[in-house]
């Protein structure tokens, strides 16, 4: 299966808000940047990708992470970053049932997240 079938099957095991709200999430990644690529990583993680990895999603019994790698070096004014706080690289949204996200936000920090990648691989290139 394509990384895209993968997720494509993932979300539709997960037959509750989980599975909406990762589809959900997929919509947003390719609304924020059309050039997004979809991966399955770490046996069983969707992963969204733009010159490097932008953010993982993940589902767990009673919440719905998305982890950016780079998180902490993205701009958050709106302070949608919930967890995984107090490191110096990750950032994450954590979210259960009911909840929501300020989806113009994270898709800001979504294209925050392609320039950062985009800047670093420039960078590494020469």
């Amino acid at each position: 299966m394509t990384p895209g079938e993968e997720i494509d099957a993932y979300i539709a095991f997960l037959t509750d808000w989980r599975g909406a709200m990762l589809a959900r999430f997929r919509e947003i990644f390719h609304e924020a940047d059309p050039e997004v690529v979809e991966e399955w990583k770490w046996r069983g993680s969707p992963v969204w990708e733009h010159d490097g990895i932008i953010a993982v999603g993940m589902a767990f019994t009673t919440s719905v992470k998305l982890g950016f790698l780079y998180g902490a070096s993205l701009p958050d004014p709106q302070a949608i970053f919930n967890n995984e706080l107090a490191g110096n690289q990750r950032r994450a949204i954590k979210l259960g049932e009911g909840d929501t996200v300020d989806e113009e936000a994270l898709k800001a920090i979504i294209r925050a997240a392609v320039l950062h990648n985009t800047a670093k691989r420039a960078t590494s290139s020469t």
